[in-house]
């Protein structure tokens, strides 16, 4: 199956929320290496006038591949995750994530381009974080804009 070229352009509402705890930041922090005490201890995040623990920024990651992951998923993208090469991945940051955000992203598919008989995907997550108990008004502040590449190899490649 060939990649799509219409997919170019075509958006993927915010799906599932994900509730930052501070114990899923200090198991990132722990992964990648981060040292920083305000991933790790309260009052050293209040200190630096935080209300929580502070995630390290890369955390943005674990947003953004659930929202490509609705590209990937997509039956009409024509992509085999098997096939898949990352490319890169760039992340502008809004303002900082922090323990007790209830975060969603939006998937945008800025670019498809074709590559001999594969194809270069560039996508786009837009991160919010939620505000009030249900964000039931609809809420949401700008937290992060992830900028991600994938090539998906042709056959033979």
């Amino acid at each position: 199956m060939t990649i799509n070229p219409d997919l170019q352009g075509r958006s993927y509402p915010a799906a599932e929320v994900y509730d930052v705890g501070r114990e899923k930041i200090r198991e990132f922090a722990r992964a990648v290496k981060a040292t920083h005490p305000a991933h790790f201890d309260l009052g050293a995040a209040k200190a630096l006038g935080h209300s929580d623990l502070v995630a390290p920024p890369t955390f943005a990651i674990i947003i953004a591949q659930r929202a490509d992951a609705q590209l990937i998923e997509d039956p009409e993208s024509g992509i085999d995750f098997s096939r898949v090469v990352h490319a890169d991945q760039r992340f502008v940051h809004h303002r900082p994530i922090f323990a007790g955000d209830r975060l969603v992203a939006e998937l945008h598919v800025d670019g498809v381009r074709a590559m001999g008989g594969g194809a270069m995907i560039t996508t786009r997550s837009e991160i919010f974080a939620l505000s009030g108990e249900a964000s039931a008004d609809g809420s949401r502040e700008s937290v992060a804009t992830a900028t991600s590449s994938i090539l998906v190899r042709g056959e033979g490649q």
